[in-house]
């Protein structure tokens, strides 16, 4: 990505070197989000998601038992404590100009539709941090807490998108962020209160989960839109990004990370999505650029 002496964004807090802050699971918020998805309607599938995408024992996010990773021993965890190196300080310079772009793309859109854009709040931390939506651990992954309009990354994660998912790259880095965002996007329009107010009204999980799903998939599309317009306004993407991106979405699609941990596949407990659909999602808003192409709730085919 061509980032280098892009604009910084003004709203990144640096919370880094701060953990083990105190708090519990939140109910104002919902508890503990990974995007807007919580730990009501759907929680325990979302923990059992984190779990198996790191690894550890999903009572350790739950607040009881003791962190294991299952892999060789000596590997390095989310969040593990590190001093600040050249390499950290140019990541967190990194995701200012990225949320910095993602703010003049939705700025622009929302102008569009005659409507303000507020942009969100990114928060850095290590291992622990207390939201608006409680209090959430580095092994939980990046995640929006819409209470509090704020985005929260432990940057350890990319490490593990890096080594562990396969999915190196800075554009892959930007997608991260950039799906963060389609979640706020989602609530500033309405609609994650929409999506929420159909999960407690679901007849049964799975009904729950597949609109989790349509939920999750629209913020990769928003992400496409993102990455439409820093490359067709400003330039930004380079021959290898979009692959680097798209990599990144099939790492992360429910099936896959299923059969890692399992080796079988439960289509009705997704809540993600599965790879293909990720990577189509994404795709869509990317050569669309526009947000009427990225009504997941309007198909039958995801």
């Amino acid at each position: 990505m061509r980032w280098q002496g892009g604009r910084e964004s003004e709203n990144v807090e640096d919370r880094r070197g701060q953990g083990g802050l105190s708090g519990g699971f939140g109910s104002g918020g919902g508890g503990i989000r990974i995007g807007p998805g919580g730990l009501g309607v759907g929680g325990a599938i979302v923990v059992l998601l984190v779990s198996m995408v790191l690894g550890i024992d999903p009572t350790v996010l739950l607040g009881g038992g003791e962190q294991t990773d299952g892999s060789a021993a000596g590997r390095t965890q989310v969040g593990d404590a590190a001093p600040r190196s050249q390499a950290d300080d140019e990541l967190k310079r990194f995701v200012s100009v990225v949320l910095a772009d993602t703010e003049d793309t939705w700025q622009g859109l929302f102008q569009q539709m005659g409507r303000q854009y507020q942009d969100p709040t990114l928060v850095l931390f290590t291992g622990t941090v207390s939201s608006g939506c409680g209090r959430a651990q580095a092994a939980m992954g990046p995640f929006y807490c819409p209470t509090d309009h704020k985005l929260y990354i432990d940057l350890g994660f990319y490490r593990e998108l890096r080594d562990r998912f396969r999915a190196p790259g800075d554009f892959a880095q930007a997608y991260v962020i950039a799906h963060e965002v389609g979640h706020h996007v989602q609530t500033l329009l309405g609609i994650s209160d929409k999506v929420q107010a159909a999960q407690q009204r679901a007849r049964g999980q799975a009904e729950a989960n597949a609109l989790s799903v349509r939920l999750e998939l629209q913020a990769d599309c928003f992400a496409g839109i993102w990455g439409n317009h820093a490359s067709r306004d400003r330039r930004m993407l380079e021959p290898g990004d979009v692959e680097e991106a798209l990599t990144a979405a099939s790492a992360i699609g429910d099936d896959r990370l299923q059969r890692q941990a399992h080796g079988t596949v439960s289509p009705d407990s997704f809540t993600h999505g599965s790879s293909a659909q990720r990577v189509r999602w994404f795709r869509t808003g990317l050569e669309s650029g526009r947000l009427e192409a990225c009504d997941t709730f309007g198909t039958d085919r995801l």
